[in-house]
């Protein structure tokens, strides 16, 4: 494993531990809570600090296979309609038409209909 990802994984228990640690001195008398916020500031630094180390020295992780898909620079995003493919039911060589979805109405009549059913 790399130091990065040691490091990543650390995060959590460490600011875990930093409130445990105010919550100790704060029994004490020592810290109080409204006192120790620069505390969170510098455990925050000194992390992205140790992060930062261990990038420049060991490079960045390659990517885990569950990876969400990243796209291909060269082509067209997922999903996308095929290029020269004609919608289904057009004729050859026209222009394609729109398919209508449950948002759209699928025919112009709808449109006219008023809130009492269409009936006039």
């Amino acid at each position: 494993m790399s130091r990065y990802i040691l490091i990543r994984r650390l995060r959590g228990p460490a600011f875990l531990l930093l409130v445990g640690f105010i919550a100790l001195m704060s029994q004490a008398h020592i810290l109080s809570w409204g006192h120790a916020w620069p505390l969170f500031l510098i455990l925050a630094g000194v992390l992205a600090l140790a992060e930062r180390a261990a990038l420049a020295t060991e490079g960045y992780p390659p990517p885990y296979a569950g990876a969400p898909y990243q796209g291909d620079p060269n082509g067209p995003y997922p999903g996308a309609p095929y290029p020269g493919v004609p919608n289904p039911g057009s004729t050859p060589g026209a222009a394609p038409t729109a398919t209508s979805t449950s948002i759209v109405p699928a025919r112009p009549d709808d449109f006219e209909r008023g809130s009492n059913g269409g009936q006039s």
